[in-house]
């Protein structure tokens, strides 16, 4: 008897989600199709439809569960203790001054490098 429901339910989810993706394409055709009209209702009609769409969309379970985990992820957001200015000005003024130490490192250990590809050229030949 689950198993039932749950294709059921698995069945319209779908058919949903198909309506919900020929409203999105409807409303990029109708976009383009009108192109006589004014810019301003044609985006205007795109974005009413596309919410249609999206809001079609979001009545499924995926949808649902969507809206859950978008809800769980700005909780944990909340949650994140962030740095104040003066640690992040020092964080990176410390990560500036680390490049440029080992840029100059990285520069000097090509020129040495170099030095000594020329030097075992110029013996070789």
């Amino acid at each position: 008897m689950a198993t039932n429901a749950e294709s059921q339910s698995s069945t319209i989810d779908i058919a949903k989600l198909l309506v919900a993706l020929g409203l999105l394409i409807a409303s990029i055709v109708g976009f383009y199709l009108f192109e006589d009209v004014s810019l301003l209702y044609r985006v205007l009609g795109l974005l009413v439809v596309a919410g249609v769409g999206v809001g079609v969309a979001l009545t499924t379970a995926k949808g649902k569960g969507l809206i859950t985990f978008m809800s769980a992820a700005r909780t944990e957001v909340r949650k994140v203790v962030w740095p104040s200015r003066q640690e992040t000005m020092q964080t990176t003024l410390m990560v500036f001054i680390i490049v440029v130490i080992l840029s100059i490192f990285l520069w000097f250990v090509d020129m040495l490098l170099g030095w000594g590809v020329k030097v075992l050229l110029a013996t070789g030949g």
